[in-house]
């Protein structure tokens, strides 16, 4: 599909979203952000308005199940996205790891940047929502740097039976280090509708994620974080300064864009019911569905970009040799030779199914069967020779689900899908889970579950290239299979489980920093608990995470890992107010950090570097004000009487004080700092 066709079908389809939409969303004066619940009354002056309690509630693509926003204030201080155990690379926004070992499964073509997926809206989780009120939250973070976090979201009712939501994120951080700017641009919008006889259902929606990402390449000489010449840390060295072309902004930088659009709908045949209410003055439609047909469409434009503008031959030694323009010189040059990759990704799905429904409502039993058909190209430009490389795929595949969910007390719920490919370059590849669950009347429950996935590597690890090399790697396909239990008391405040990952095959970057493959199968089990103890006011909440890796599989994860919350908890002034106030302690085991290299923006394996860090420390205390909550923090308190914690470890640079010796850059913590933070909802 050419490039033309592909930006005629984007311009188009975004028309007709915007299209759809403009009527209502013109008509607000209201602004939004991410979803809270509140349950006020709203006074107004236009009389046409019911005085009557708001009822906000959301359900997700692949649940009927409602659920309602948070409004808890418990953990409302801590820091978005890197919940509960990813590391950043000291400045939100940037590339980030999960701490606790979880594999990238790869069942169908991917182009294979995972780092920013923390911070990007995904198709398979946006919230669909049903309200009886116009729904809007306005959301903002403060801290130290300029670190700034905002988002908007609104939703309403167009008429009973039809929603739209839309919501944006921002997220700007300069960070405390050189030249390690963060700015992150996220934006969704869903609508739903379902029919006055119940039977034509539509889900549809739009997300667009644009991560930007200054490289500073890390710290060059960690020992400067314990020199009190350096107690600003914006004199800190780090590996890609260069004054000569900005004091504010790196000649480094990497790039994640992708707009993705998904449509689903169904029309159900089964018998209808008409009810009345008690006073004979409303009626309301019962559907009993008995038999459906859905076809899912979705289809996605996504980028990745790296620049270098000022780029040393030493630099990019271990990848290609080439007589770059900034060779051996310390300073810009504009117009010289620049080191710029780019790779595509556009891709269309649709897939059909048949549904058929037994039992109850409050016991069906929904199952489905069906085909897909799906487009991918990869394009990989500019290149040394031809200037671009362009992969075209078609891939045919099967699918199929049971599901029975637990719409009343102590019902079992268990479901099971699978996806096979059956033709194309990704023939074989499938992906297979099923879990059951059920909740007790002694407020206890349990989920187990078991997950096997078959799958190719992903684009971005089998070709890369630019201006001056094209290199291709072939790999065997990678096999995970994870099985899992959890055990829930809410009567005891405890909750435990134990999840075990088999790989084989498993695919990853080397300490080369490039592409790779471990052939032996190893497993990764992992324990984990959590125990909240209360005594009058007071919380003591724990959690606890332990994690064993088998031989020497090419996994950096730490062994033990925790956080202790302490605080004092109550309702005051006629439960007006509710106010959360303690200390915090989060911590891990010494081990071997992974390493993150700028040039390929992807986390690698490394075993060189041990680190040992001081458990991290804050004080905060969070409120509640009717529909309004708050925080306030003073995060990084270790920092006081301890230099600042390693996280990861950069790519070794060489001679960078002329001494002739080599260094491993590493990515610190940020330092102590004041957060402040509120989520707004307003209710019209």
């Amino acid at each position: 599909m050419s490039g033309k066709v592909k930006g005629a079908l984007l311009k188009y389809i975004f028309i007709f979203v915007v299209l759809l939409h403009s009527k209502t969303i013109l008509a607000q004066t209201t602004l939004p952000t991410g979803p809270q619940r509140d349950t006020a009354h709203n006074k107004s002056n236009n009389n046409t308005w019911k005085d009557e309690e708001a009822v906000i509630s959301y359900e997700q693509l692949h649940s009927s199940k409602t659920k309602e926003p948070d409004t808890s204030i418990h953990t409302f201080h801590r820091r978005y996205f890197v919940q509960p155990w990813y590391r950043d690379l000291g400045n939100p926004g940037s590339p980030a790891l999960n701490l606790l070992f979880t594999p990238i499964l790869k069942v169908g073509p991917t182009l294979g940047y995972q780092i920013n997926d923390i911070y990007r809206f995904n198709l398979d989780s946006l919230n669909f929502y049903n309200t009886t009120r116009p729904y809007s939250v306005f959301t903002y973070q403060l801290g130290s740097k300029l670190e700034q976090v905002a988002g908007i979201m609104h939703t309403q009712n167009i008429q009973p039976n039809w929603n739209f939501m839309v919501e944006y994120r921002k997220i700007n951080a300069p960070g405390f280090y050189k030249i390690q700017r963060n700015n992150n641009d996220n934006f969704c919008l869903t609508t739903n509708y379902k029919s006055p006889n119940k039977r034509y259902t539509l889900y549809a929606g739009a997300v667009y994620n644009k991560e930007q990402h200054d490289e500073n390449g890390g710290i060059v000489n960690d020992s400067e974080l314990n020199d009190v010449t350096y107690i600003d840390r914006r004199t800190v060295d780090v590996t890609y300064q260069n004054s000569q072309y900005s004091i504010s902004r790196s000649t480094i930088s990497n790039m994640q864009r992708d707009f993705t659009i998904l449509l689903q709908h169904s029309y159900t045949w089964g018998p209808i019911d008409t009810i009345y209410n008690a006073d004979s003055t409303e009626l309301s439609v019962h559907l009993k569905p008995r038999f459906s047909i859905t076809h899912k469409m979705r289809f996605s434009d996504e980028k990745h970009v790296y620049k270098d503008l000022a780029p040393d031959s030493l630099r990019y030694s271990p990848f290609f040799t080439a007589p770059l323009g900034n060779s051996g010189l310390s300073y810009y040059v504009p117009g010289a030779d620049s080191v710029f990759a780019q790779q595509k990704w556009f891709w269309i799905d649709n897939s059909f199914l048949i549904n058929g429904f037994l039992g109850s409502d409050s016991q069906q039993i929904k199952f489905s069967a069906g085909i897909g058909n799906r487009f991918d190209e990869f394009i990989t430009t500019p290149l040394a020779l031809n200037g671009i490389d362009r992969s075209r795929i078609i891939s045919n595949y099967i699918t199929g689900n049971i599901q029975k969910e637990a719409i009343k007390p102590e019902a079992w719920e268990y479901r099971a899908n699978a996806i096979f490919y059956l033709t194309g370059d990704y023939a074989g590849n499938f992906n297979a889970t099923a879990t059951m669950s059920r909740e007790f009347s002694s407020k206890a429950g349990f989920i187990a579950g078991l997950q096997q996935t078959l799958g190719t590597a992903p684009y971005s690890y089998t070709n890369y290239g630019n201006a001056y090399t094209k290199q291709t790697y072939a790999f065997s396909k990678e096999s995970v299979t994870t099985l899992y239990a959890t055990l829930q008391s809410r009567k005891l405040k405890l909750a435990a489980g134990i999840k075990n990952h088999i790989i084989a095959n498993y695919l990853y970057y080397n300490e080369q920093e490039k592409p790779a493959q471990f052939s032996s199968p190893f497993n990764v089990l992992q324990l984990w608990a959590r125990k909240v103890f209360k005594a009058g006011n007071f919380l003591l909440d724990n959690e606890l995470v332990f994690q064993q890796k088998t031989g020497d599989a090419p996994v950096n994860v730490p062994q033990l890992m925790g956080r202790e919350q302490i605080s004092y908890e109550r309702a005051m002034f006629k439960n007006h107010l509710k106010i959360a106030t303690g200390i915090e302690a989060r911590y891990n085991s010494g081990y071997t950090p992974a390493g993150y290299s700028a040039i390929i923006n992807q986390f690698f394996y490394q075993k060189n570097v041990n680190i040992v860090n001081t458990p991290e420390l804050s004080i905060f205390l969070n409120f509640r004000i009717k529909q309004f909550r708050a925080f306030l923090m003073l995060d990084q308190l270790q920092q006081t009487f301890a230099p600042n914690a390693i996280l990861f470890t950069g790519s070794t640079v060489a001679n960078f004080y002329g001494d002739g010796r080599s260094y491993t850059p590493k990515y610190a913590t940020q330092n102590t700092m004041l957060r402040f933070g509120f989520t707004w909802v307003m209710v019209n």
